[in-house]
C-alpha cells in the first residue's frame, strides 16, 4: 500500500533533484537541463512514496518499473536515485565521463535503478508495453510508468506501441507525456504541429487525464485514479515548462542543452532555496 503522501516532502524532494541535476551537469560542463528540470516534480511524486521500490534490492521482482522514454533526461532519474540511495551522490560528478556509471542516456547495464536502457525517441515506451505484459504474465502485482517526451510523440513508433498497449489491455501501464512545449530544434508547432495531445490519445484508447506537471497532489491524484482504470492503459499529460525551476534554463528560449558555470549554477541553485523559503517554488518569472 502506498503511504500518505507529504506533499511539502515532495516539494523539497524535487528542489534537491533540480538542485543536483545542476550540480551534475555543471561538473560535465553542459547537458540536458531543460528537460530534466520539467520531470523533476513527476519524478519526486513517483519516487517520493507513490512507487514501490527498494534501493537496496534495485532488481527486486516485485518492484514498480519507471522507463525514462526520453532518455537524454537521465542526469533527473540519476539525481532522484542517488537521492533515493540506489547508489552514492559523489557519482553524480561523474556524469558522461570515462569509465562512469552515469552516461548520458540511461543505461540499465550502468545504473542500479535504470530499469530500461533508453535514448533512441519512441523506443522506450515499446518496452514499457513489453515490460508491462511481461509483469502480468508472470502475475506480478505491479505497475510500469513510462515518461515521454511531447517532441518524442513525433515518432511513429509511439503510436505503434499506444496502439499495442491499448489491444492488450495493459491496465498495468501508465504514461506521462513531459508537455513542456520545446523540442530539441525549438518549440512543437515549429517542427511539427502536435494537434490536440489528449485527442490523440483517446483515440488510441487510453484514459486520459492533464494536470498542472508541478502540482504535486494533482499529479499524486492522477496516478490513483489511473491505478483505478480496468481494462486500458493511463496517459497523464504533464502541462509544464521547459527548463521550470531552474533560473539559466528559465531565461533561455532555446534551452534543450546548455553549459553550466560556476555561477550559473550557484545563481540557480541559490534561486531554488529562495523559492522555498518565500513558498514560490517552482514557479517563477519566465522571460521569454
Amino acid at each position: 500500500m502506498n503511504q500518505v503522501p507529504d506533499y511539502e516532502a515532495i516539494k523539497r524532494f524535487s528542489a534537491d533533484i533540480r538542485i543536483n541535476t545542476i550540480k551534475s551537469i555543471h561538473s560535465t560542463g553542459s547537458g540536458h537541463i531543460g528537460g530534466s528540470a520539467s520531470i523533476a516534480d513527476v519524478l519526486a511524486v513517483l519516487y517520493g512514496g507513490m512507487m514501490r521500490v527498494d534501493p537496496k534490492n534495485p532488481k527486486w521482482a516485485e518492484r514498480d518499473w519507471l522507463v525514462l522514454s526520453k532518455g537524454h533526461c537521465g542526469p533527473a532519474l540519476y539525481a532522484t536515485l542517488a537521492l533515493k540511495g540506489y547508489f552514492p551522490m559523489d557519482w553524480l560528478t561523474t556524469l558522461n565521463k570515462p569509465n562512469t556509471n552515469l552516461p548520458s542516456h540511461a543505461d540499465a547495464n550502468r545504473t542500479p535503478g535504470v530499469d530500461m536502457s533508453t535514448g533512441s525517441l519512441g523506443q522506450g515506451i515499446s518496452a514499457a508495453v513489453g515490460i508491462a505484459l511481461g509483469n502480468r504474465t508472470q502475475k506480478i502485482d505491479s505497475y510500469t510508468y513510462c515518461i515521454v517526451g511531447d517532441g518524442e510523440l513525433n515518432e511513429g513508433e509511439v503510436w505503434e506501441a499506444c496502439s499495442a498497449a491499448t489491444d492488450l489491455k495493459l491496465d498495468n501501464l501508465i504514461v506521462f507525456v513531459d508537455w513542456n512545449k520545446k523540442q530539441l530544434d525549438g518549440r512543437l508547432e515549429e517542427i511539427l504541429e502536435p494537434g490536440d495531445i489528449s485527442k490523440k490519445f483517446e483515440v488510441f484508447g487510453f484514459d486520459v487525464q492533464t494536470v498542472v506537471g508541478y502540482d504535486y497532489q494533482a499529479i499524486w491524484e492522477a496516478i490513483e485514479k489511473a491505478k483505478s482504470i480496468k481494462g486500458k492503459p493511463s496517459v497523464i499529460i504533464l502541462d509544464t515548462i521547459k527548463g521550470l525551476g531552474v533560473k539559466l534554463a528559465e531565461e533561455k528560449e532555446f534551452n534543450h542543452h546548455l553549459p553550466i558555470t560556476d555561477e550559473g549554477a550557484e545563481e540557480a541553485i541559490a534561486e531554488i532555496e529562495r523559492r522555498l523559503s518565500e513558498g514560490t517554488y517552482p514557479v517563477g518569472d519566465f522571460k521569454w
